[in-house]
């Protein structure tokens, strides 16, 4: 399996409270958070591609003695995850399983059991107990992805996305070329989800439920608060 980490974001909502930083590059036990996600995905023996954009020094610093492949999306301003997700599209070619992420997710061991046992060929993970009070939704019926959203009202809604997808076997190379066609097309600003959010009428998009399983997308001041108080109560 390769990973492929999405690093190039500006983080505006949390700049106020951590000024000219990556999120990815918060301190979490001592060390950055994307070094904390890197050592854990190299532990299962995963590949590691990092997309970096703002301020991509840092990160690159932070990384250069854990043998990761990094991209370099200059034009971090004007596209979103998208753009930045084709900077690496090379990594889809010849390759059976991908793991694409956003770096300012905190996860553990646990969250990757989950991916591992799963047998899908394509899903995004969510979280059914932050359907009340999460940032961006899904419905799901029987595990397909139905609707999806910032905008859901919640009875909409069943679920809060991870920041986290999956892809396997035939479902790399699909979601390669959709992606490159999107980009063509000029649809650079969009989330990397939407390549599979495009699909949903035409595909089964499959979630996979992680309740009961310590998570969190770094958005806000709250949420670092959350992760470090999770490390904090779980180190060794």
């Amino acid at each position: 399996m390769k990973a492929i980490l999405l690093a190039a974001g500006v983080g505006s909502r949390i700049a106020d409270d951590i000024g000219q930083m990556p999120k990815s590059m918060l301190d979490v036990g001592g060390e950055p958070l994307i070094v904390h996600t890197v050592e854990l995905l190299q532990k299962n023996h995963i590949e590691v591609i990092v997309i970096t954009g703002f301020k991509h020094k840092v990160i690159e610093e932070a990384l250069k003695d854990h043998h990761v492949r990094i991209y370099y999306n200059p034009f971090f301003r004007v596209t979103n995850s998208i753009g930045s997700l084709w900077y690496a599209r090379q990594e889809f070619i010849n390759t059976n399983e991908v793991l694409i992420a956003n770096a300012d997710v905190y996860y553990t061991q646990d969250l990757l059991d989950k991916v591992f046992g799963s047998e899908k060929h394509n899903f995004l993970l969510s979280d059914r107990t932050r359907a009340d009070v999460g940032d961006y939704f899904f419905l799901s019926e029987d595990g397909v992805l139905k609707k999806y959203g910032k905008e859901l009202k919640r009875e909409e809604r069943d679920s809060e996305y991870v920041g986290i997808g999956v892809l396997k076997k035939d479902w790399v190379m699909k979601f390669h070329d959709r992606l490159c066609e999107m980009i063509e097309n000029g649809e650079y600003d969009l989330w990397w989800e939407n390549v599979l959010y495009s699909m949903v009428d035409s595909e089964d998009i499959y979630t996979v439920d992680v309740e009961g399983i310590f998570w969190s997308e770094v958005d806000t001041i709250g949420d670092y608060r959350r992760v470090l108080e999770f490390a904090e109560n779980n180190r060794g």
